[in-house]
């Protein structure tokens, strides 16, 4: 479990450029699955997702000395755009090696934030050796999406936010891809909060950390085909893992359906565009409404980063 100090420690580091974001409720969302629900919406986050938190207060603790070298990421978008823009607020060359495919807003990002990209094919066997090879030939910092402790500790600022934005909660339901942000989130709820129950959400197509959960330890899976681009890991990091598998209560799918539908549900009774990955959470508990009837639900929403045409076309019926 990451110390709650450590994300409270974060959460200073990182006030003077991120957003408290806010959290959305409505009375037809209730209604409709039964519970109390509690939207933290990360989409208003600067860069446009959670991963800003842990991109800068990973970045505002690199060594002054070492800054002039830059940063390299690797990244299915999100992330990426999250180290552009704290590698432009504080002054450091950035490069982030992308798919060939990412999702046309997500490069936008990056190009805007002044990040240099590098593109490589999203079916290759190792994602990050172009960028490990560019650490090691440049002395740039490599900053991980996932297996970091900084950046987990910034991604838990997420629910120590929460926390203290709405209170006590029954259950937190997170987004789950290499599992930073629920190794930072579950680590703050359970010391804040030690009865809520934690569960986690992957694409039915992604599961990676269910399968890795029932056999114990990480398990690979291949390159997974979602529209939830930003949750399409093939392995939780040993790291997360190790966290998530003590803090986490279970981890449940979605299909790319019922994303499509919590796309639209988001826009009609929250009034927020989100993309695939972003309603994750929100899938889940509009998919299992007896398991969460009654009770005060936390929803992470952790991204908005998809462009008219591309939400149009997932979410206009045929």
């Amino acid at each position: 479990m990451i110390d709650l100090a450590a994300i409270r420690a974060a959460a200073n580091v990182i006030t003077s450029e991120a957003i408290v974001t806010p959290v959305i409720r409505s009375d037809r969302l209730d209604a409709l699955t039964g519970a109390t629900i509690f939207a933290k919406d990360e989409s208003q986050q600067r860069a446009g997702s959670f991963k800003f938190r842990g991109a800068l207060h990973r970045l505002s603790l690199i060594p002054e000395a070492d800054r002039p070298l830059g940063v390299v990421a690797v990244s299915s978008g999100n992330h990426g755009a999250a180290v552009a823009c704290a590698a432009q607020l504080l002054g450091i060359d950035a490069t982030v090696h992308v798919p060939n495919d990412v999702a046309a807003a997500k490069r936008t990002l990056i190009e805007q934030f002044g990040a240099k990209i590098v593109t490589f094919d999203r079916f290759v066997p190792d994602r990050e050796a172009a960028a490990r090879a560019q650490v090691a030939e440049t002395g740039a910092t490599f900053v991980h999406p996932f297996e970091d402790p900084l950046v987990m500790q910034g991604q838990g600022t997420t629910a120590l936010e929460l926390h203290e934005q709405v209170g006590p909660l029954d259950v937190l339901i997170v987004p789950m891809s290499g599992g930073g942000l629920m190794a930072g989130c579950a680590s703050a709820i359970r010391q804040l909060d030690p009865s809520c129950e934690v569960i986690g959400v992957e694409p039915a197509n992604a599961d990676d950390t269910r399968r890795s959960f029932e056999a114990g330890h990480p398990v690979r899976i291949a390159q997974p085909t979602t529209i939830a681009d930003g949750l399409a890991v093939t392995s939780p990091g040993p790291t997360t893992f190790a966290i998530n598998r003590d803090l986490v209560s279970d981890v449940v799918t979605v299909t790319d359906d019922d994303l499509v539908d919590a796309m639209r549900s988001a826009l009609r009774l929250l009034g927020r565009r989100l993309e695939p990955s972003g309603v994750a959470s929100l899938a889940a508990v509009v998919v299992d409404r007896p398991r969460f009837a009654g009770r005060r639900v936390g929803l992470v929403l952790s991204g908005g980063n998809i462009d008219d045409a591309r939400f149009a076309a997932l979410t206009t019926p045929r």
